[in-house]
């Protein structure tokens, strides 16, 4: 079984800002980039519209570069090689702009002059429609949301250890992130993650006039950002036991459910190839799935 990270929701503003990276054992073990905020990143959930894409390999051997953007003037950057067949596959079909989903790995160069640059490689990139784009946003949103909210709660305390963290309720992964984050940066400045949520709630909701008030101090704001969920929300539970009954129905040889059918018939159910990802993700969290490979999921 295929073990996989957890796909960050994040706000390339968070992203791009985080320089530590806590290097794995080996070569099989997994390394992640630690952010201002604490997320402790190996692998990143991410969508926007890709406004530049370019081959600097060949037609042979082909090696993409794009950029993505997700709010305000925000970008992702991506690289795509030989090793992502799929992906290579997929953007090379593509033309700009397009809204996009990202499934990919996140990567970091240092320049001579020490600057740490940040990239994604994506393991799978499809194109989505612009309401499955702002709901992508509003999951980022809340995540950021609840990250600055622990990272107050946690700089509420003088010199944090893990395991008061864990006293006060957080799982180990947040603890550990919060306080080599805190170790590694000076205390985040809310301002700068408040705004980036604000222009994403306001690309959500045009005609509502929200303003957060960018407070340094957010100790009074509510816990979690609440939005009726739309039209096109599904029930999760529901769109669980579907993907489940799809992944019988399709394993017709043993080897697993095609991807390419999966989402065709997924689709056809009214489950977004985003929310496919999603329900695929806690599925294999669950247990219940995994991955032979890239092309197939099938369940246990």
């Amino acid at each position: 079984m295929n073990a996989r990270e957890t796909a960050w929701r994040l706000f390339s503003s968070e992203l791009n800002t985080a320089t530590y990276e806590i290097k794995g054992a080996d070569e099989k073990s997994p390394s992640y980039i630690v952010t201002h905020l604490g997320a402790m990143v190996n692998r990143v959930l991410i969508a926007g519209v890709l406004t530049e894409k370019e081959n600097v390999g060949s037609g042979e051997e082909p090696m993409w570069r794009g950029r993505v953007q997700d709010v305000s003037s925000g970008n992702f950057y991506i690289n795509i090689g030989k090793y992502q067949p799929e992906a290579a596959a997929a953007i090379a079909n593509m033309d700009t702009p397009a809204y996009v989903a990202i499934i990919g790995k996140v990567r970091t160069y240092t320049a001579n002059d020490e600057r740490v640059f940040v990239s994604v490689r994506p393991e799978r990139i499809i194109k989505i429609d612009e309401e499955t784009r702002k709901q992508w946003m509003l999951e980022t949103a809340q995540s950021t949301w609840s990250r600055l909210k622990m990272m107050k709660k946690a700089t509420s305390l003088e010199n944090a250890t893990e395991k008061d963290l864990i006293g006060l309720g957080f799982c180990e992964r947040d603890a550990k992130g919060i306080v080599t984050a805190l170790d590694h940066y000076d205390v985040p400045n809310s301002a700068t993650y408040l705004k980036t949520i604000q222009y994403a709630l306001r690309t959500i909701l045009p005609d509502n006039n929200i303003d957060l008030g960018l407070p340094e101090d957010v100790s009074d704001l509510p816990d979690e950002i609440e939005i009726e969920p739309g039209d096109t929300a599904h029930n999760s539970a529901d769109m669980e036991d579907t993907i489940l009954r799809l992944l019988e129905e399709l394993d017709v040889d043993g080897k697993g459910a095609p991807r390419d059918e999966l989402e065709r018939r997924a689709e056809a159910e009214g489950i977004s190839s985003m929310e496919l990802e999603e329900i695929s993700n806690i599925l294999m969290d669950k247990g219940l799935v995994y991955e032979p490979n890239l092309r197939y999921l099938k369940r246990i």
